[in-house]
């Protein structure tokens, strides 16, 4: 197995740069996904020290773009042109603190096909692409793995998104994985096929993006988040996955407190 690093999925401080670098260091963390979900909070200066001092601490950050920047829509109508104008904003904040992966999510099918629905999100995230590059913008993009089984946002789907564009990468949330199989991930091998599936489509030497947390789900959709322990998910056959890869990985946990993040940090070692 490469490096493995691991950290929250949420910036655990909005005071200032120096004081959420020092809670990282304390908490254990190597690595940390800025949270921009909900809304952007971030400026430029803020997220060019952050960047500075997460890479003097051994830091890897990564960023998850708002929710509703979603490409792939039908129509490049208002909401696509706003989702765009958030993707664009995302990948500057990622730039200037120097962000491994922007984190989005793959929209949904409206109504199409799903081959239809692919091939709409690869036009327009090369569209997205050329914009970025123009502007000293080009950072990777991750495309995660959601947790609903009717909608876009399959495993095949975010291969098949990733095959196509060189510069995105899967992103592969177990918790969303154990969710549409119906708890089907407790032992290594789930976890392993999983694995091998995202490195056919990521560049040599980048590692696997991973977010993780305990799960509660219905008729093989996610329903919410859970303390490690109160489901069925577990973190040590993904640790026995991940040494079949000499690819590092960055592990995000998604987990609702602070003590859940911590179990799992111990058991993935």
């Amino acid at each position: 197995m490469g490096a493995l690093r691991f950290g929250p999925s949420y910036l655990p401080s909005r005071e200032s740069p120096e004081e959420a670098v020092e809670l990282l260091v304390a908490r254990g963390y190597s690595a940390c996904e800025i949270d921009f979900e909900g809304r952007f909070w971030m400026d430029w200066g803020f997220a060019e020290r952050l960047g500075e001092l997460a890479r003097d601490a051994g830091i890897v950050l990564s960023v998850h773009a708002p929710l509703f920047a979603i490409v792939g829509r039908p129509e490049k109508d208002k909401k696509h042109r706003m989702a765009v104008g958030m993707l664009d904003h995302t990948a500057g904040i990622a730039a200037a603190c120097g962000a491994e992966l922007v984190v989005v999510h793959p929209g949904y099918l409206f109504g199409r096909e799903r081959k239809e629905a692919v091939d709409s999100v690869v036009e327009q995230l090369a569209e997205v692409r050329e914009r970025l590059e123009g502007k000293g913008r080009g950072v990777p993009f991750g495309v995660e793995v959601m947790g609903r089984v009717n909608e876009l946002g399959t495993l095949d789907d975010v291969r098949a998104i990733a095959a196509r564009l060189d510069w995105v990468r899967p992103v592969l949330d177990f918790a969303h994985l154990h969710a549409v199989t119906d708890g089907g991930f407790t032992d290594v091998e789930p976890f392993a096929a999983a694995l091998a599936a995202a490195d056919s489509t990521i560049p040599p030497g980048a590692p696997f993006h991973i977010h993780f947390s305990d799960i509660s789900y219905a008729n093989r959709n996610e329903k919410s988040h859970l303390r490690y322990g109160e489901g069925t998910l577990r973190a040590d056959p993904l640790r026995e996955a991940l040494f079949r890869f000499e690819r590092p990985a960055t592990v995000i946990g998604e987990s609702p407190d602070e003590e859940s993040n911590q179990a799992i940090r111990a058991a993935l070692g």
